[in-house]
């Protein structure tokens, strides 16, 4: 016996095991770094209505995880699927990274989801922060489609920030090349046009002007004419958005700093052809080929402040990075206020080699503390950890962590404390910075219970153990003052 036509379709649908849903409202997966969340795979998918929703529930969950692998990674996300006995549950467990991608539909093969990993600790946004920090670290782009379903989710100012950091690696990156160049010299250089000299210059009794076309060492200015039209367009539409905050202010200055090291160059939007003569040069740096895609994407109209129909493309950032710049920045205030001197790992500056013998047989080959301060006959080595630990330790006594967090802190600890014996000073801080909440901060400030503090005599040196924390949530301006006054304290004392 046949079926109607309408039973027919109806009957396919059901026994369908994937059956297309259309999203029907945000599908965002939203969590902090380090932690976990959990939620119903039935109402994730939309299967409420479904007869047995658990199976197809679980189809789509390993196929949804399968496609999207490779997005979840890109900010550190590991996916797992189980059943509680009442329902199906996708957990996700994030890492270290912060950003917003895309997720692909296992049924439609289209961009309809969305995963945002924020900050575990309040900040005041991620453009504030960059411009406090001077733009010491700059979120990365990725080149996938649009978070259509989650633009106001994603910070607004990520794209011109690292727009004007890249460009600035850039310039500061630009070498001197050879340019055949033509000009009318005294005495013959190069290749000589007679012709025109005995047609134009001759005749007239002008026998010192000789036309010469040579090569000449100069800058790119091709290059730097692309730069200054970046610039100048990224300019006109900051200023534009001077309402929304100091930030977008600094921004400008950045942008006005950059423009008049290529004031004397004429601006130049570079054809698609030029691009790719560029990124085919031999011997290309990161900072060009990353310079290069800023330009492309302004020239685009990609990656400019304040448009609505960016907010939602796809970024990504370690935290453990962006934290180590923020103490970074606090430290370097504290320098300029004490005239110490600071250097900094992440520039390779306090980089010291381990020396094995035989070379072959070691392992690590260097150490390289993340901060080192040095001021009168004191050293300060700080290793910022972006990590609970210092929450876990003031919620709880060193016997009620976790055996896991205490084994890491005790990792931690080692590591500073070797970074200790690099220095050569009378005294020696090893610090470790963690981060806090700007409560938490002010309260254990307004206690005077800010910095733990351990000593150890090594000899004739004193060697100093600091624990304290910082607050991404308050300027370094504000966090600065207590470690320069337990700096101060800490140099008198010795």
């Amino acid at each position: 016996m046949r079926l109607p036509r309408a039973r027919r379709a109806h009957f396919r649908r059901a026994s369908s095991p994937l059956v297309e849903q259309l999203p029907e409202r945000d599908v965002c997966l939203e969590l902090s770094d380090h932690s976990v969340v959990q939620q119903s795979a039935v109402q994730f998918f939309g299967l409420q209505a479904a007869r047995d929703p658990h199976p197809q529930a679980a189809r789509l969950c390993e196929l949804f995880t399968k496609q999207n692998r490779s997005l979840f990674s890109l900010l550190d996300v590991r996916t797992e699927t189980y059943f509680d006995g009442n329902d199906l549950l996708l957990r996700l467990i994030s890492g270290d990274r912060i950003g917003a991608v895309p997720l692909f539909s296992p049924t439609r093969g289209t961009p309809d989801y969305g995963l945002v990993v924020q900050p575990r600790f309040p900040w005041r946004g991620i453009g504030p922060m960059l411009a406090d920090m001077g733009w010491r670290i700059a979120p990365t782009p990725l080149k996938l489609p649009l978070l259509r379903r989650s633009e106001r989710r994603v910070p607004p100012w990520v794209l011109s920030s690292m727009i004007l950091v890249r460009l600035r690696a850039l310039l500061e990156s630009l070498t001197r090349r050879f340019e055949s160049t033509s000009a009318i010299r005294t005495a013959p250089k190069g290749r000589v046009d007679w012709h025109q000299y005995s047609q134009a210059y001759l005749p007239r009794g002008q026998f010192l002007s000789v036309p010469c076309t040579y090569p000449d060492l100069r800058d790119d200015r091709l290059l730097q004419g692309a730069i200054r039209f970046a610039l100048e367009r990224q300019l006109r539409v900051l200023q534009t958005q001077v309402e929304h905050g100091a930030f977008v202010h600094r921004l400008i200055e950045l942008c006005e700093h950059l423009l008049m090291r290529v004031h004397g160059v004429a601006s130049v939007l570079p054809s698609p052809n030029t691009f790719g003569q560029w990124m085919h040069r031999p011997m290309r740096s990161g900072q060009l080929i990353e310079g290069l895609q800023a330009i492309e994407w302004t020239a685009n109209d990609r990656g400019l402040a304040g448009l609505s129909d960016l907010d939602g493309i796809p970024w990504t950032m370690p935290m453990n990075e962006f934290f180590e710049a923020f103490v970074e920045t606090v430290l370097a205030i504290v320098a300029r206020r004490l005239g110490a001197q600071l250097k900094v790992g992440r520039r390779r500056e306090t980089t010291r080699a381990i020396n094995w013998s035989p070379p072959f047989v070691g392992s690590q080959g260097s150490l390289i503390p993340d901060l080192w301060l040095e001021w009168q006959d004191t050293t300060l080595i700080a290793d910022a950890k972006y990590k609970r630990h210092w929450q876990e330790l003031l919620e709880r006594t060193w016997a009620g962590v976790e055996d896991e967090v205490r084994e890491q802190h005790r990792s931690d600890l080692f590591q500073v404390l070797a970074y200790g014996n690099l220095a050569v000073t009378k005294s020696i801080i090893a610090c470790l910075v963690f981060p806090c909440t700007a409560e938490i901060w002010k309260d254990l400030h307004r206690n005077e219970r800010l910095i733990h503090k351990a000593q150890l005599q090594v000899g004739a040196r004193s060697l100093s153990l600091w624990l304290t924390a910082i607050p991404m949530g308050m300027s370094p301006d504000e966090v600065a003052p207590p470690i320069e006054a337990a700096l101060r304290s800490a140099s008198y004392s010795a």
